[in-house]
C-alpha cells in the first residue's frame, strides 16, 4: 500500500472503499434512468433513445475506466479520486437546473441543419453534452479503488471481486429506486438532486474525517445548495406557465392544460396532444370522431347492447363519446399508466362506472376471455409504438376476442406519403389477419384510422347505421368518414413478434415531419429575416 494511502486512516478500513464503490454504481444507474426521463419529453422513450443512452453511458464508463487506471498508476492519491466524485456530484446536481435548456438548445440548433436521423443525432448530442462527463468521472472510481485496495497479490482476486459485487449491488438498487420510488414520488429533478447529495455526502465524510478542509469543498456545497434551490422545479415545458397539472408517473411525463372550450392531456412536450375533452360535449374534431364509425360498423343501431374494449384508454375520450352518442354500452378500458386514469377521473369527467384496468394491452388479451363488438387499439403515441401491439400475433389475439360481426378500430398516428411507411406496415399486418380493411385519413392531423373486420358486410351495417342516425352532428360526421374511407390494398409488409422495426419506421416519419416543418421556417427566415422568424415562433 502506498504512502498516501497510509496517511488516510478512513481508507485503512476497506469497508469505506466498498461503500464508495457501492454508491458510485448506484449513482451511475440512477443517472441513466434519470437521463431517459429527461430526454423522453423531447425525443420520446423509444428503444432508439434507450440505445443511445446506454451506448453513450458505456462510452463514458469505458473512457473513465481507462483514465482512472492510468491516473491511479501515475499518482495514487485518493484525494484526487474523491475530488472527481465531488465534481461529478455537482455536475449531476446541475442537470435539473440546466439540462432541459441545453437539450432544447441542441435540438433547436440541429433541427435546421440535420436532414435525416434527427432523433438519433439530437439525442446522442444531448447525451454527450449533459451526461457523459459526470459518468466518465464515476467511471474512474473502480480502477482507482483497486489500486488503493489491493495490498498484495495474495488477496487481489477476492478484493476486486468484492469491489465489483458492491458496484453491482449498488447498480441494482440504483435501478429500482428511481423507477419505483423517487421519480414517481418526487420527480426526475429531485431524484438527480438526491443521488448527487449522496455522492457529496460520501466526499464530505472522506475529507472531514481526515480533517482536510479545502476551498473546493465549500464551493461544492454552495453550488449544491444553489442547485437544490433552482433545480427542484420538475417542469419540462418551462416555456408554459398555465398548466393545470404537470407531473410524472412510472411510465410518462404528464401535463394537463385547459381553457374555456376543452381539457387536454399531453404525455410529451414536443409530440402533441394525446386526449381531449370538450366542455360543450360536442365532437372533438380529432380521430376520436372517425373512430365512432366502429360501433356503426358493428351494428350499434340493431343491437340492444354493445361490448366495447379500449386498449390504451388514456383519459377515456372515446368511451365518453360512445356513452354520449350511443347511450349505455358495456365499455372496458385497459390503460397501463394508472396515473393517467386518475387524471381522467379528476379532469376529464370519466365516469366511475366505466372500469379501467391497469394492464398492458396485449397481456390483458392473453388472460381475458371476453368477446367484443368493437375493440379500439389506441396505444400508439409518437415514435413509441410498442412492437408487441403491432405484430400479426397481436392482431390474431384481437380477432379471437371479436364477435363474428365485430370490428377492430385502430388509431395510427404517423401517416406518411412515402411508400413503406409505418402505417403501410401496420395496415398490411392487419390485412394478414382480417379479410376486410379500410382506412380514413383524419383532416388536419397526421392520424389515420383503420377499420378491420372478418365479415364483409361491415360497410353495409355502416351505411344502414348512418341512414338511421337521428343526431344530425354525428350523422354528418359519419357521412364524411364514409366518403373518405378507402379499402386497403394489402402488400407484403407484415410485422411479427420476431421482426417489427417500429422504432426505425416511426423515426423516418418523424424525420419527414421535422424536415417539412424546418423547411417552412427556413422559407420565413429567407423572406422576412430573423425578425419574421421570431414573430412566427
Amino acid at each position: 500500500m502506498n504512502e498516501k494511502m497510509k496517511e488516510r486512516k478512513i481508507l485503512k478500513n476497506r469497508f469505506y472503499l466498498y461503500l464508495t464503490e457501492f454508491f458510485a454504481g448506484m449513482s451511475v444507474m440512477a443517472v441513466e434512468l434519470g437521463a431517459s426521463r429527461l430526454l423522453a419529453p423531447y425525443f420520446s422513450s423509444s428503444q432508439i433513445v434507450w440505445t443511445i443512452i446506454i451506448g453513450t453511458i458505456m462510452i463514458a464508463m469505458a473512457l473513465g475506466n481507462l483514465y482512472g487506471g492510468r491516473s491511479a498508476d501515475k499518482k495514487p492519491d485518493p484525494d484526487i479520486l474523491y475530488g472527481r466524485i465531488l465534481l461529478a456530484a455537482i455536475w449531476i446536481a446541475a442537470i435539473p437546473v440546466l439540462g432541459k435548456y441545453i437539450i432544447i438548445a441542441i435540438a433547436g440548433a440541429l433541427i435546421f441543419t440535420v436532414n435525416s436521423n434527427f432523433l438519433i443525432i439530437a439525442a446522442f448530442a444531448a447525451c454527450m453534452v449533459v451526461f457523459v462527463f459526470p459518468l466518465f468521472l464515476l467511471g474512474t472510481v473502480t480502477p482507482s479503488l483497486v489500486k488503493y485496495s489491493v495490498s498484495s497479490l495474495d488477496d487481489s482476486g477476492s478484493v476486486v471481486g468484492r469491489l465489483n459485487a458492491f458496484n453491482t449491488i449498488g447498480s441494482i438498487i440504483g435501478t429500482f429506486v428511481p423507477t419505483f420510488i423517487s421519480i414517481p414520488a418526487v420527480g426526475t429533478a429531485v431524484s438527480f438532486l438526491i443521488f448527487a447529495g449522496i455522492l457529496l455526502a460520501l466526499v464530505l465524510v472522506y475529507f472531514l474525517s481526515e480533517k482536510i478542509f479545502k476551498p473546493k469543498l465549500a464551493v461544492g456545497c454552495v453550488l449544491f445548495i444553489l442547485c437544490c434551490i433552482f433545480g427542484h422545479d420538475s417542469s419540462f415545458a418551462f416555456w408554459q406557465n398555465d398548466l393545470t397539472y404537470e407531473g410524472e408517473s412510472v411510465y410518462n411525463y404528464l401535463q394537463v392544460y385547459e381553457n374555456e372550450r376543452q381539457v387536454v392531456l399531453s404525455t410529451n412536450v414536443l409530440f402533441g396532444v394525446q386526449s381531449v375533452y370538450r366542455r360543450e360535449k360536442e365532437l372533438t374534431g380529432m380521430y376520436y370522431d372517425y373512430a365512432m364509425a366502429g360501433p356503426f360498423m358493428a351494428g350499434v343501431s340493431e343491437k340492444p347492447e354493445m361490448d366495447v374494449l379500449i386498449l390504451g384508454m388514456g383519459t377515456g375520450t372515446f368511451a365518453t363519446q360512445c356513452g354520449r352518442y350511443f347511450g349505455d354500452m358495456n365499455i372496458t378500458g385497459v390503460e397501463i399508466d394508472g396515473k393517467i386514469t386518475d387524471l381522467a377521473r379528476n379532469y376529464f369527467e370519466l365516469p366511475e362506472e366505466v372500469p379501467v384496468l391497469e394492464y398492458d394491452g396485449r397481456a390483458y388479451l392473453n388472460v381475458d376471455k371476453g368477446l367484443y363488438d368493437v375493440i379500439l387499439v389506441d396505444a400508439y403515441q409518437d415514435i413509441t409504438i410498442p412492437f408487441s401491439m403491432s405484430s400479426a400475433e397481436f392482431f390474431r389475439l384481437v380477432r379471437d376476442h371479436l364477435k363474428p360481426d365485430g370490428v377492430l378500430v385502430m388509431n395510427m398516428n404517423m401517416r406518411s406519403r412515402e411508400e413503406g411507411s409505418i402505417t403501410d406496415y401496420l395496415s398490411d399486418t392487419v390485412s394478414s389477419v382480417f379479410e376486410c380493411v379500410s382506412t380514413a385519413d383524419v383532416d388536419g392531423s397526421s392520424n389515420r384510422v383503420l377499420f378491420a373486420a372478418a365479415d364483409p358486410s361491415y360497410l353495409d351495417r355502416f351505411d344502414a347505421g348512418i341512414a338511421a342516425e337521428e343526431n344530425g352532428e354525428l350523422a354528418r360526421m359519419m357521412k364524411r368518414v364514409r366518403s373518405e374511407l378507402v379499402p386497403h390494398e394489402a402488400g407484403g409488409l407484415v410485422m411479427t413478434d420476431d421482426k417489427a422495426p417500429v422504432e426505425l419506421l416511426g423515426m423516418k416519419v418523424i424525420d419527414s415531419m421535422i424536415r417539412d416543418e424546418a423547411d417552412w421556417y427556413k422559407e420565413i427566415y429567407e423572406e422576412r429575416g430573423l425578425e419574421g422568424l421570431l414573430e412566427e415562433l
